[in-house]
């Protein structure tokens, strides 16, 4: 154990920066792996300053010099999403959880510190609510946490807004993007309704950031709201290749082959539909894992819920829903199969449940489909079919 006091006795007060080239390596993350195997992204001191600008900007994060900035996701995952870079540019304080990211020491550190703004991905705060139920508290010091890293279900932006006036900030972006992608702030003078439409968007990307969205015969595709594509995106602080790997299949030309697939509006805001390896192929058509996952997890018995695609003889693929249910929930796989009913496509409703105890996680918080599969495969999982 040292003390930071210790750490610099004696040490001198001031440090001659070295001259470097702005375009050499600073840092160096890994993706997470969630669809393969993990890769090296590495980051230049030109990427990371100019991404930490962006942090700063009202349209972005819109961290300030005022602000306590809870920085729960780990440093390993994107450099902390560029926080700990961002505060030292802006003069934020900077609040890190250690290893110390469950539910009851994270209300404790909120209640102790009083952030003003918070970044986790949402499985995050899906644990801090379900705490927050049986243990209350002021969470309100915050007046946003950024979510990103994977879909924030609308039952849960909602459950912040109405329950712990805390608003939700939906973001997109990856570890090779560094990793702010798009951040949804609704535009001007939107409220009720219209204002939720766009928070509930991966957001509009910043002018930094260039997108596109290209067809299976490699087409782009117009930004109409109704045409989807592959998202694929390029600029200052987004990788344009990974350490030491041949990958020449996720580049285009320049352009970042992000392996998201969704749409953009004329007026810029991204939806994602899903990650292309994790739609579901049903009979010709498309089925989207994050909509369902959404679907189900507003039911008020279900904690957490995850759609991957299995085989089936018919359809070549259908969906299947893992699903953990809240503390004491008696709710049967049937009653949320007919929760479903008009919520989404009759066609697109699962025949395959099953219930489990905690969905598989990557190191970042993200649900691990990879695992899930191959539970199913090796037939670790006790599936019902309705």
């Amino acid at each position: 154990m040292h003390t930071y006091e210790g750490l610099i006795e004696g040490r001198p007060g001031e440090f001659d920066w070295p001259e470097v080239d702005e375009r050499s390596a600073a840092a160096m993350c890994y993706t997470s792996g969630t669809t393969g195997d993990p890769k090296g992204v590495v980051y230049s001191h030109r990427s990371i300053y100019l991404h930490s600008m962006q942090v700063c900007m009202s349209d972005g994060p819109n961290l300030a010099q005022g602000d306590r900035a809870l920085a729960v996701v780990p440093q390993f995952h994107a450099m902390s999403w560029g926080l700990p870079y961002a505060a030292f540019m802006i003069g934020a304080s900077l609040i890190m959880p250690d290893r110390f990211l469950q539910p009851a020491p994270l209300a404790e550190l909120i209640a102790a510190e009083k952030p003003t703004l918070a970044a986790a991905v949402p499985t995050i705060w899906q644990g801090l609510h379900l705490h927050l139920e049986h243990h209350p508290q002021d969470i309100s010091s915050m007046r946003e946490v950024l979510i990103g890293g994977s879909a924030v279900p609308p039952a849960l932006m909602h459950t912040f807004e109405d329950e712990h006036s805390v608003s939700v900030l939906h973001a997109w972006g990856m570890t090779e993007t560094s990793p702010l992608g798009s951040v949804a702030r609704p535009p001007a003078g939107t409220t009720g309704e219209e204002m939720w439409k766009y928070r509930y968007t991966q957001g509009r990307f910043p002018a930094s950031v260039q997108a596109r969205l290209v067809g299976d015969d490699g087409a782009v595709l117009p930004n109409d709201g109704t045409s989807v594509g592959e998202l694929e995106v390029r600029g200052p602080w987004i990788t344009a290749s990974y350490y030491g790997v041949d990958a020449a299949d996720k580049f285009d030309k320049g352009w970042l082959r992000t392996g998201d697939v969704g749409s953009i509006t004329p007026d810029g805001y991204l939806s994602l539909s899903d990650r292309s390896k994790d739609i579901i192929k049903s009979g010709g058509e498309w089925i989207s894992s994050v909509d369902l996952e959404n679907a189900v997890m507003g039911h008020p018995s279900v904690a957490e819920a995850a759609v991957i695609g299995v085989p089936d003889e018919k359809w070549d693929e259908r969906p299947l829903v893992a699903v953990v249910l809240r503390e004491g929930a008696t709710t049967t796989v049937a009653e949320l199969q007919q929760f479903l009913a008009g919520k989404v496509a009759k066609w697109q409703v699962p025949e395959n449940w099953t219930l489990i105890d905690a969905v598989p996680k990557t190191s970042v918080g993200k649900f691990d489909k990879k695992r899930l599969r191959a539970d199913y495969h090796d037939g670790g999982l006790k599936v019902t079919r309705l």
